[in-house]
């Protein structure tokens, strides 16, 4: 993208700030997104969102806006300044709507950029993880309130458990025989799991767990820290979707407790770190604790157990489909995926009762 197209974009906001450079941050996989420094401070964040994935761009960003300007109503007792680090603040487009679509059909949103903050790409130590639960159960904390109904769903089934049992039964119908035979113990290991992995979805169907405003992509670099490591604000918040408070917990607890990378194919290496999961854990009681019900706290342990299975199943059902979905670099890529994630399930239940 040009320098003249960026700087057209960004103005079509009202920021009342002068453009000085720009640089592309490369953190996300989705979005393109750009920090934009001004002649004078607030710099801000201006985002293209990827309307390829996203096919209702305008109900995500209304999610996003409606459920900032509610936490700040929640947090109408800190100074202007404070506010705008610890939620994310979205600037009005000059059509008073909270998005500008250009004339090549891409949709962009401005938001304040968060000045001398860190980002965790991995978990390096407990109060990190600490810090990290405190943020992801204050954030579900604020927004228990939230009428989640009124979202929209910005991606269809992300965490229901049938569908992606569905999907994993079509692909089963037309697996090659290789890879078939390569993977017969995972898809045995899926078919006699399918009545544990169903039981937060059944409850959450039965009412017995309520729905709520949830996150849904809450991998530790999803949080912004100070340069001491305290937590400061939830970010990328376009998944902000209709769940229950395992969709969170579980997903944060997936990314943070192995002590591996997803795809590692040495297996001896994937453990799940406990010490992390308890850090975690005690930090996003200490804000979700009082507001959960007795049902919420017991299964939270089988939303992460959950979380990894839901990763597994959806990275067996691509190699059984010839790895149409997830990027691979060479061919047993996806099997190897799953085999980790099902490492990281052994790991933890050698280690804790769930």
């Amino acid at each position: 993208m040009t320098q003249e197209k960026l700087i057209h974009t960004f103005n079509q906001f009202n920021h009342a700030s002068e453009y000085v450079s720009h640089k592309e941050l490369v953190s996300g996989h989705i979005n393109d997104t750009f920090l934009i420094e001004t002649k004078e401070e607030p710099f801000y964040i201006l985002q293209r969102i990827n309307h390829i994935v996203f096919k209702d761009v305008p109900g995500l960003i209304s999610n996003k806006v409606s459920v900032s300007k509610h936490i700040q109503k929640k947090l109408s007792h800190l100074s202007e300044t404070e506010l705008k680090r610890r939620v994310l603040t979205f600037v009005q487009a000059k059509n008073d709507k909270y998005y500008y679509k250009d004339e090549d059909g891409n949709y962009w949103n401005v938001m304040f950029y968060i000045k001398d903050s860190v980002t965790h790409e991995i978990v390096t130590n407990k109060e990190v993880a600490y810090e990290g639960g405190k943020l992801s159960g204050d954030f579900l904390n604020l927004t228990s309130d939230f009428d989640a109904s009124v979202l929209t769903e910005v991606i269809p089934k992300f965490h229901d458990m049938s569908f992606r049992y569905s999907q994993f039964q079509s692909a089963l119908q037309s697996v090659s025989k290789e890879r078939l035979f390569n993977a017969k113990s995972l898809i045995d290991r899926v078919i006699e799991s399918k009545e544990e992995m169903h039981i937060l979805q059944n409850l959450k169907e039965k009412g017995a767990i309520k729905s709520r405003v949830t996150h849904n992509d809450t991998k530790i670099s999803n949080a912004l820290f100070t340069k001491n490591n305290k937590g400061l604000c939830v970010i990328d918040t376009d998944t902000i979707m209709s769940g229950i408070v395992h969709y969170d917990f579980g997903d944060a607890i997936r990314t943070i407790c192995n002590t591996a990378a997803e795809d590692e194919s040495n297996l001896d290496l994937v453990e799940f770190n406990v010490e992390y999961y308890q850090g975690y854990n005690k930090g996003f009681l200490e804000k979700t604790e009082a507001s959960l019900t007795q049902i919420e706290l017991k299964y939270l342990p089988l939303g992460a157990k959950t979380m990894i299975f839901i990763m597994a199943i959806r990275f067996l059902t691509d190699y059984m489909n010839n790895d149409i979905y997830y990027k691979t670099k060479y061919p047993e890529h996806n099997l190897d995926r799953a085999k980790n994630q099902f490492k990281l399930i052994d790991s933890m239940m050698a280690q804790m009762e769930v």
